[in-house]
């Protein structure tokens, strides 16, 4: 069990082994559940529709491009 100390802002760092060991990036978002007076972390999977507009392409790509473009990222994730 680890034990971590809270700033005077409410802000804890979680330690690299937990953070590898759920896939946490910087820029991920977390969820806080409590449950019993216990408090669980876990990764906030946002559903694709609530940030569907979000950014703006200044040109269009095809469905290939994006497949490439994706398959590039996740062989790019998965080396970090």
């Amino acid at each position: 069990m680890t034990s971590l100390s809270l700033t005077t802002k409410g802000q804890v760092t979680v330690p690299v082994k937990i953070r590898r060991r759920l896939g946490l990036n910087p820029g991920d978002r977390v969820k806080f559940v409590e449950l019993n007076g216990r408090l669980f972390i876990e990764r906030d999977n946002q559903d694709i529709a609530s940030i569907f507009g979000i950014l703006k392409a200044k040109k269009s790509v095809s469905l290939k491009q994006m497949d490439e473009a994706i398959a590039k990222g996740w062989t790019r994730r998965a080396r970090a």
